[in-house]
């Protein structure tokens, strides 16, 4: 099992440490990813992460199967980590990646109608990740002294203008919205999915907004669970022990172990 966490989390997030206690103590090893330029791996890599980098991400996949060649391949994620899973998904029968089951909680479907939730709901959720994005950046210039200088990106606090400089001068695009519809999962991006996956979210998710469901294709082989409520990634129902996503997934993937 091949766990990847969300936007500015780790492999050491806490869901990502729960999903994984859960499934470890059920009979399945566990790998947990980290994206680029999270956790501690700014060092490793000059370049900036930015969501298209797909490859890297399946490349770290296949070469995990070409160390465990027996093993059933099964991929879950979170948030943006969900949403890079599925697409790995997709993208399995040309990158020769034999996975027999993928599940995304609460993916971004729509990058730029995420953005838009964000900059139109609670604060919280803007501020949240403009302090930790920042938090990043700032360590990645630490560590590739004279590559970057990020100190009036980082005075504008704005996700949205953020987001424009990173990736106009950084991710090689020339329009922002082309990079948006680059890791959009929404109309044909999941069409030819032929890997049995499971997309999970809320309609109150604060984040992804629900509208954007009815703009994803459905081919045979996703199941899309839709709950009234759970937030963003959240799902809780019990302070001790697997929460609700946690004992679901687990359900998912044995019954497909099982298939």
């Amino acid at each position: 099992m091949v766990l990847l966490h969300g936007w500015e989390g780790s492999a050491q997030s806490l869901y990502v440490l729960s999903l994984g206690q859960t499934l470890y103590e059920n009979g399945f090893d566990v790998v947990r990813l980290n994206l680029r330029d999270h956790g501690d791996t700014h060092h490793l890599n000059r370049d900036l992460f930015h969501s298209c980098r797909l490859p890297e991400v399946v490349g770290a996949i296949r070469r995990l199967q070409f160390l465990f060649p027996s093993y059933r391949l099964m991929l879950a994620g979170f948030s943006l980590g969900g949403n890079f899973m599925l697409r790995v998904a997709a993208e399995a029968p040309n990158a020769r990646i034999n996975v027999a089951h993928a599940i995304g909680v609460s993916p971004v479907l729509d990058p730029a109608n995420c953005l838009d939730a964000m900059e139109r709901g609670w604060s919280l959720y803007h501020d949240y990740f403009v302090r930790k994005w920042l938090r990043s950046l700032k360590r990645k210039q630490r560590v590739w002294p004279g590559h970057f200088e990020f100190d009036e990106f980082i005075a504008s606090r704005n996700l949205r203008e953020m987001t424009r400089e990173l990736v106009l001068r950084h991710a090689g695009y020339d329009d922002v919205e082309d990079y948006f519809r680059g890791y959009a999962i929404t109309e044909s991006r999941l069409a030819d999915l032929v890997v049995p996956s499971t997309l999970i979210t809320a309609l109150d998710d604060p984040i992804i907004p629900a509208s954007d469901l009815s703009r994803l294709a459905r081919p045979p082989a996703l199941r899309v669970i839709v709950t009234e409520t759970g937030g963003h990634c959240g799902f809780f129902d019990s302070l001790t022990g697997p929460g609700w996503a946690d004992r679901l997934i687990l359900r998912e993937l044995q019954q497909s172990a099982a298939a």
